[in-house]
């Protein structure tokens, strides 16, 4: 038999998948900075190594 009324879940399930992407995006950008800044850093430490 199939359920009657308001769908149970759906609400929290919503939200949870709301926060979890917004974590997952917020990772993915932390990492995209980290590897920018590294490659600045290591193109740096090339450009001194270079002079010396």
């Amino acid at each position: 038999m199939a359920k009657k009324g308001k769908e149970k879940n759906t609400v929290n399930k919503a939200k949870h998948t709301k926060l979890m992407n917004r974590k997952k995006n917020k990772l993915k950008k932390e990492q995209e900075t980290r590897k920018e800044r590294l490659k600045a850093i290591v193109k740096l430490s090339q450009e001194k190594a270079k002079d010396n």
